[in-house]
């Protein structure tokens, strides 16, 4: 499921290719009524977490969650091939959407709805993280499984999880009850930032310069996903700090990757 700096890239997209553009809109699948979206310009693309959402000018708002298998491409005009659930096209740009989660039409104050009750999003300028750590310091849960929860932080995924929590050292199964706010701040600017990266660059990117492959003398990592990272997908491989071998287990049915010698804190070190 692409986490939610790819949301935020799509959204971008859509208002870089077609904010206040002439557009067509169509299902070449037939499996989604675009009727009432005819000949509507669009206004905007808009995210939070994982949820996507294109604003047209009277009001309707396609919302759209991609899921585990949904894809959404802006590619040069041309005949459509495979299953496309919508199509948005200028005539020179379109963008296909495939096999998402969901698509469906919805209003404004529906969107609002949804806004309101997702998550802090740390690539959103609105963020509050405190609410996140409401849920948070009541939980007996593992900081790790919170981190996965979009009512805690929407947007954060498999990666970034295991990634900022290796970055401050901190024991994945700790109870998010023994999470102080301090370290919950650290955490969550550090998702900011490597999130923020992610959006610009496209790729997640978070090991230090120190631990990068010509610092190290190692070879690039090479995976789909792209970037350096410290644990994620790394398992029974030597942790690029310590050398321990990383390890992996399911967590409520999602791999979670650590270091068990680096990540025996529950609290963040003090700069």
């Amino acid at each position: 499921m692409p986490e939610g700096h790819v949301i935020h890239r799509l959204a971008d997209a859509v208002t870089d290719t077609f904010a206040d553009r002439s557009v067509a809109v169509s299902s070449p699948q037939g499996r989604f009524d675009v009727s009432s979206l005819v000949g509507v310009p669009i206004e905007r693309g808009e995210a939070v977490g994982k949820h996507l959402f294109i604003d047209f000018a009277d009001g309707q708002v396609v919302h759209i969650h991609l899921g585990l298998i949904g894809k959404f491409g802006f590619v040069p005009h041309a005949e459509p091939w495979g299953e496309v659930r919508l199509r948005i096209t200028d005539g020179v740009t379109d963008a296909d959407l495939r096999g998402p989660q969901w698509c469906r039409i919805i209003t404004t104050p529906e969107k609002d709805a949804v806004v309101a009750a997702s998550g802090p999003d740390p690539l959103r300028p609105d963020a509050d993280p405190d609410r996140g750590y409401a849920r948070v310091r009541r939980s007996g849960k593992s900081i790790a499984a919170l981190l996965m929860d979009q009512k805690v932080a929407a947007g954060v995924g498999n990666i970034f999880r295991a990634e900022v929590l290796f970055r401050h050292r901190i024991d994945p199964t700790t109870p998010g009850r023994e999470i102080d706010q301090r370290t919950w701040r650290v955490l969550w600017d550090d998702l900011v930032d490597l999130m923020s990266y992610a959006k610009v660059h496209g790729r997640i990117d978070t090991v230090r310069d120190e631990h990068s492959p010509e610092a190290q003398g190692r070879p690039a990592r090479v995976d789909r996903h792209g970037g350096e990272v410290y644990v994620y997908r790394r398992a029974d491989l030597p942790c690029h700090v310590c050398g321990t071998p990383v390890r992996s287990s399911t967590l409520e049915g999602r791999n979670l990757y650590w270091c068990p010698k680096c990540q025996r804190r529950k609290s963040a070190p003090r700069a």
